[in-house]
Parts: structure tokens; C-alpha cells; sequence
């Protein structure tokens, strides 16, 4: 490590974080004059606003928007050094352009451990405080019902419930069945099926009935207590609470939810590869803002500005825009997250290829 990269991290770092800190103290100002009539009328106290929606706001946007961050101050900086004829001097000194880009990754990647930690750990318990003060505050996106549930329960073992409801903890309508291979062995069938405690459900006004080959053996009963390995809270998880989770509980989730059969894990996939991805694009964003950049133009560092700009902002849109595709199931999950950095890192070589060498 000589001065030059000293010299060059400390100008990359310190312009990335001065620049959260202005363009996050203005979205925040927006966010508070837009949201500001429906914390007064819902009476969110106070210390809810501040602690559990406006600080944990920081990191996660922050998180959201590293990239075009990145992108913006590497431009910012790097024109700045070649409008000063910095970059010349450094060529002209014999150091090649590969050895000055060396504190630039040094710098992405510190940036890439950061978000990939906050990320992965930190920001999704941050975001649950923040999602629970806006479903309570400000706009609910958690629902009391639910409906037409169907899951494998264990292997062989298929649940449906036609309605639950979450705060009396009861189905209506549902049936048990389990199987052996592809031969129907038990079916229950109830009016209503009430969850107790630790994985315990009571199934009330249910028949029963056991098939062995050509013969039915009927039972009906008014309750009859079953461990069934599920609870409530698993019936009413949202696409939204994909960004409360560890890296390590999304994919037991995943796992879990696959197991059994449930086809709602696009959403919680897709937030998985995204928090690899995102990081990822900090190098991406490096390499294309520096080749963009490193260049001496005429007018000054306006130009690059306003391309870079276009560029993190397309980016950014293109990235949102192709994760929706994985929802909808137009795309796999791992395609529709990591292809803007395919393309973008294909449009980094290239301007890399013409930088000034």
C-alpha cells in the first residue's frame, strides 16, 4: 500500500459516505412531509417514528441504493482527479491503469463485506421493527384470513384448509390426508380444525376414513387430537416478510416451504440472490464508473456526471423492473436478480477496453 492508494480510498470512501449522508437526510425530509399527516392520524407515538422506522430507514435504503452510490462517487471524484490532470500524471509516471484501479477494489471491496454483512444480518432485523411500525402506522399489508391453504405437511402427509383465521387460531373446512407412495391411505375430513399449542391442533366434527385396498373402514368424532408439525404464524407469511429474515432462515424457509409442496417461495428466493447480488454490484459499478471517468473531457466533469448518473439509475430501475419477473414467474430467481450484472459487467469491460491505459 503506497500513498497514491491511501490516497485514492480515502477520497472514494469518504465521497460514498458523504454522499448517504446528504442524499438519505433529503429522502428523508421528503418521507417524513409525505407521511407526516398519517403519523398524526394513526398517533404513532414519537419514539416509534424515530427508533423504529427512521433509523432502521437508513440502513435499508442505504443497502437498497449502494450501488448507485458507488457509482456517483467513484464519477464524482475520479473526474474530478482527471480534470486536474491527476490521472495524466499517474500514466505519465509510468503507472499503469491496472495498478491504479488495485485501491479502487481495495475500496469495493470493503464495501462489498459491508453490505454483504448489513445485508444479510443486521438490516433484516432492523427491517422488521420498521415493517411493523408502517403495517401498524401507516399502511397494513398483513392480513387476519386465510385462504384455500394446501401444503405437505410431512412426506406423504397433505393439509388443506379452506379459511383460517389468525386471531382465533381456527380452520373451517380442511382435510388431512396421507399417503404411501401414491396410494391414499387416511383422509380426514372436519368442519373446523383449532390450533392449541406446540404443533398440537384439535380437529373438530371431522370422518375419518382408513382405506386398506378395497375395503373403508368410517369413523366421525367430535374432537380428536393430532401433532400436526406446523403453526398459525407459517400460514401468513408475505412476500413483505422475505426482508425480515437471515440469510440462514431464508433458506430453511426455502427449504421448508419446497419440502412441503407451497409454491410461495419466488419472492423469498428472489430476496436471497439479491442479497449476494447487490453486494456483487459494487465491484461492477467500480470498474464501469473508473473506465467511464478516468478520461479528461472537455466542460468539465458535468458530462461524466450525467452519463454516470443515467447509468446507476438504469441500473437501479433495471434491477427492480427484472426481479418482478421472478415473482411473476416469467424468469427463474437466479436469472432475474443476477442478470443486470451480467449485462452491466459486459458494459464495464467494454469501457474499460477504451480507458485511457
Amino acid at each position: 500500500m503506497k500513498k497514491l492508494d491511501w490516497y485514492i480510498i480515502r477520497k472514494f470512501l469518504g465521497t460514498f459516505f458523504f454522499s448517504i449522508v446528504l442524499i438519505l437526510s433529503v429522502a428523508i425530509v421528503f418521507d417524513l412531509t409525505e407521511k407526516i399527516d398519517e403519523f398524526f392520524e394513526n398517533q404513532a407515538p414519537l419514539k416509534a417514528i424515530i427508533f423504529d422506522y427512521y433509523l432502521p430507514f437508513i440502513p435499508y435504503y442505504m443497502n437498497m441504493f449502494s450501488s448507485l452510490f458507488i457509482f456517483i462517487s467513484v464519477i464524482f471524484f475520479t473526474s474530478k482527479l482527471a480534470n486536474n490532470s491527476e490521472i495524466i500524471a499517474m500514466l505519465s509516471a509510468g503507472i499503469s491503469f491496472n495498478r491504479i484501479m488495485r485501491p479502487y477494489m481495495i475500496s469495493a471491496t470493503f464495501l462489498f463485506l459491508l453490505f454483504a454483512s448489513l445485508g444479510g444480518y443486521v438490516i433484516p432485523k432492523a427491517t422488521g421493527r420498521m415493517l411493523d411500525f408502517q403495517d401498524q402506522y401507516i399502511q397494513k399489508f398483513t392480513s387476519e384470513n386465510a385462504r384455500n391453504i394446501q401444503m405437505k405437511v410431512e412426506p406423504g402427509t397433505i393439509l388443506y384448509i379452506e379459511t383460517f383465521q389468525k386471531r382465533s387460531k381456527t380452520g373451517y373446512r380442511c382435510s388431512y390426508e396421507h399417503f404411501e407412495g401414491k396410494q391414499l391411505q387416511m383422509r380426514i375430513t372436519a368442519d373446523r380444525i383449532v390450533y392449541v399449542e406446540d404443533n398440537h391442533w384439535r380437529i373438530e366434527n371431522y370422518t375419518r376414513r382408513t382405506f386398506n385396498g378395497l375395503f373403508e373402514d368410517v369413523q366421525k368424532g367430535h374432537k380428536l387430537d393430532t401433532i400436526i408439525p406446523i403453526t398459525p404464524d407459517e400460514l401468513f407469511i408475505t412476500a413483505e416478510e422475505a426482508q425480515e429474515m437471515n440469510n440462514q432462515e431464508l433458506r430453511q424457509y426455502i427449504r421448508r416451504q419446497t419440502e412441503r409442496g407451497a409454491g410461495n417461495t419466488k419472492a423469498f428466493e428472489t430476496e436471497l440472490h439479491r442479497r449476494f447480488a447487490s453486494p456483487i454490484g459494487a465491484f461492477i459499478m467500480t470498474l464501469l464508473a473508473l473506465s467511464l471517468s478516468s478520461r479528461k473531457v472537455r466542460g468539465g466533469m458535468g458530462k461524466n456526471l450525467g452519463i454516470g448518473i443515467a447509468l446507476s439509475a438504469a441500473y437501479v430501475l433495471f434491477s427492480t423492473v427484472s426481479s418482478t419477473f421472478s415473482v411473476t414467474g416469467a424468469m427463474s430467481p437466479f436469472m432475474a436478480v443476477w442478470l443486470p450484472n451480467f449485462i452491466f459487467l459486459a458494459i464495464g469491460i467494454y469501457l474499460y477496453t477504451k480507458a485511457p491505459k
